[in-house]
């Protein structure tokens, strides 16, 4: 992303603010919102994984970023993962707003995934997702150090764009997954001149990955990882180890590698609720100048299931084997 420079006018801090930028710059035009707790929030970024979940799922995500900086930004995402009885196709469902200074953008898409044994106990299932993103800039929310910009000139900018993603994802039963997406194939080139000073897409890709360890009956343990690409820019890696206890509590950290280190917390409310907490405490620059990063996600799971942090459940039917609700998984 790349925006004139600005400055909110109750600024808490001139050097926190141009660090929140500088920060903006570092990301090099990274279009897809961040997520801490993105091993619950894969639908987002992979539309390969809608259809894989063995009920459908409804949530609810909001991420507060950078407290204390005025302008940080602040993601909101509804979202919804719908397999079919058929147990081979799926619908996904996302509206996202992400916001941060003067622009806002909200994301608009709908998914299908199609899925097929690759052996008696792992699928793999490819996904696509078509939407759009409204973009709505309006310059009179700040002050600016060089107001006569001629971008300025027009004080709101509101464009469509259309967007087009693909993404794959390979998992066996309830033990491990890989994942692989790239959330956007359209880029800068279809943007017209004053759209393309706000957001300079390219295209980006997400690697996914998780393993679930069962230490004992009553509890497991779940590393994952989440990479993102993006040519010319510096390779964004997280990794997390969460441990589940007695299907019901999630305690776990996260680490965003050169950015935060990150708590996280989880529980199942009932059969068909799952609460999750992420706190992020920066490692860079901004640490100083900001009170963390505050993230929630809901989830409901409808059509009844019985424990679980996450999507389905240990032996989901694969080749015919019954369905049985004992062992939740993440994904």
């Amino acid at each position: 992303m790349i925006y004139p420079k600005y400055t909110i006018t109750h600024t808490k801090s001139f050097i926190a603010t141009l660090l929140l930028f500088c920060s903006v710059f570092a990301m090099n035009a990274q279009k897809e919102p961040q997520y801490t707790q993105y091993m619950y929030n894969i639908g987002s970024f992979n539309p390969g994984y809608v259809g894989t979940t063995e009920t459908p799922e409804i949530m609810a995500l909001y991420r507060a970023q950078w407290l204390s900086i005025p302008g940080a930004p602040r993601t909101i995402r509804l979202g919804s993962n719908i397999p079919f009885s058929n147990e081979k196709m799926g619908l996904g469902f996302n509206v996202v707003s992400d916001q941060l200074g003067p622009s806002t953008q909200t994301y608009v898409d709908l998914a299908y995934s199609y899925q097929f044994n690759v052996s008696e106990n792992t699928k793999l299932s490819f996904g696509m997702d078509v939407g759009g993103s409204f973009l709505n800039v309006d310059f009179a929310k700040g002050t600016f150090e060089n107001p006569g910009e001629p971008i300025l000139d027009r004080e709101k900018i509101n464009r469509f764009y259309p967007t087009i993603g693909a993404g794959l994802f390979l998992y066996g039963e309830d033990t491990w997954y890989l994942g692989a997406s790239i959330p956007n194939f359209l880029t800068d080139g279809i943007y017209n001149d004053d759209v393309a000073t706000i957001v300079e897409d390219k295209v980006q890709f997400n690697f996914i990955g998780g393993y679930v360890f069962e230490l004992s009956e009553s509890l497991k343990f779940k590393p994952a990882f989440l990479l993102n690409y993006i040519n010319g820019a510096p390779l964004n890696s997280n990794v997390s180890a969460n441990f589940l206890f007695n299907d019901r509590l999630t305690l776990g950290a996260s680490y965003r590698i050169g950015n935060a280190f990150s708590g996280l917390a989880g529980f199942q409310i009932g059969s068909g609720t799952f609460i999750g907490y992420a706190y992020d405490y920066n490692t860079n620059a901004l640490g100083q100048f900001n009170s963390g990063s505050h993230e929630i996600i809901l989830k409901f799971y409808l059509g009844g299931r019985e424990g679980g942090t996450g999507g389905s459940s240990k032996n989901k039917k694969l080749k015919g084997k019954p369905k049985q609700i004992d062992t939740p998984r993440f994904f």
